[in-house]
């Protein structure tokens, strides 16, 4: 394993602990940040398994689920919002 790969996924994992508050608070990044942020994110892990830096490459993987966990759990918080609405 290189230096460069032990840097980039150090920084994929601060990325990933960075965004553990927002999964588990109830505030929200709206869906289109997080579904862009976590293309790029799996666009990142795509691109490193092709440079053959696979720890990388699994640390940009978790944070494009990471991203996608908040996208969901947005997208589910706005449907209830509107079910809640209709119903008063």
């Amino acid at each position: 394993m290189h230096w460069q790969e032990t840097v980039l996924a150090l920084g994929q994992i601060i990325f990933i602990i960075a965004l553990l508050p927002s999964v588990f608070s109830k505030d929200k990044p709206e869906i289109w940040t997080s579904v862009i942020t976590g293309s790029v994110a799996l666009s990142i892990a795509i691109t490193y398994i092709t440079m053959k830096i696979p720890i990388a490459a699994v640390s940009a993987f978790f944070n494009f689920v990471f991203w996608s966990i908040l996208a969901i759990q947005k997208f589910r918080q706005k449907k209830r919002s509107i079910i809640s609405s209709r119903k008063k």
